[in-house]
């Protein structure tokens, strides 16, 4: 089996995959200040739990967008896994032309994501991960990576609102109702998840235009949430990440 590691800001996401399979995955807390032994026991104990060994693991793959953690989870998998880990980045071959200005800026996070809907549909695509940040991606019909737009993820939106003013609570990221409401809560609700989805589908919108048409992919953690409210989402795929780099793994290998 390959297993592949996509480290995030808030989580690291993980899959285990027989060929093109997904046989396993799951996510724990991204600990900048973890040890390689940390992480290393947490691995293996999510391993044991699944009734599977380090041993059955044939390769790895990490994309990571914490540059701090790579030499951790790099010793990490030579001690505990017995295997040199390979990491997206310069030299790695994607199938995917990057248009960036400078390719070095591009989180690989959406180099992957961008790998993953170009497998599965081919272009024009785009792709939207819900994540700490919501980045948007545009791949055309001859999988060039084009560009897109970075926005702040709806905890982040939620948080900054909270933590800039006087009176208003932490509230429970869910849909109400209605738009227009009568408690500061539900209030708050509504301008952040109505606003968040006009917000989205704007964008969309754009980039369609700009591109001609497009098939819109979503991924993350919100992404549920928001594609109840709009049209313009085609496809949710929860696994996307895991399984651009599963591809990426098998086109360097």
């Amino acid at each position: 089996m390959i297993f592949v590691m996509d480290v995030g800001n808030t989580n690291i996401k993980c899959g285990m995959f027989q060929g093109n399979v997904l046989v396993h995955s799951f996510r724990m807390t991204t600990d900048i200040d973890a040890t390689s032994d940390q992480y290393g026991i947490q691995m293996i104990d999510f391993f044991s739990y699944l009734e599977h060994t380090p041993m059955d693991i044939e390769g790895i793959i990490v994309s990571s967008v914490i540059p701090s953690l790579n030499y951790t989870l790099d010793h990490m998998s030579r001690e505990y896994f017995k295997k040199k880990p390979m990491f997206v980045g310069p030299g790695i071959k994607t199938g995917i032309n990057i248009k960036y200005d400078n390719p070095k800026e591009l989180g690989t996070d959406r180099i992957v994501n961008a790998v993953g809907a170009y497998e599965l549909f081919g272009g024009p695509v785009i792709t939207i991960d819900f994540g700490t940040a919501t980045s948007f991606g545009a791949i055309s019909a001859k999988g060039d990576f084009l560009g897109g737009a970075i926005c702040p993820g709806l905890r982040i939106a939620s948080d900054a609102l909270t933590e800039n003013t006087a009176k208003l609570p932490r509230i429970e990221l869910k849909r109400p109702e209605t738009v227009i409401n009568k408690t500061t809560v539900t209030s708050m609700q509504s301008g952040i998840i109505y606003g968040y989805v006009g917000q989205v589908q704007y964008i969309v919108e754009k980039m369609q235009a700009e591109m001609g048409g497009a098939k819109v992919v979503a991924t993350g953690g919100f992404s549920e949430l928001i594609a109840q409210e709009t049209n313009c989402i085609d496809e949710i795929i929860p696994t996307l990440t895991l399984i651009g780099l599963n591809k990426i793994y098998m086109k360097n290998c």
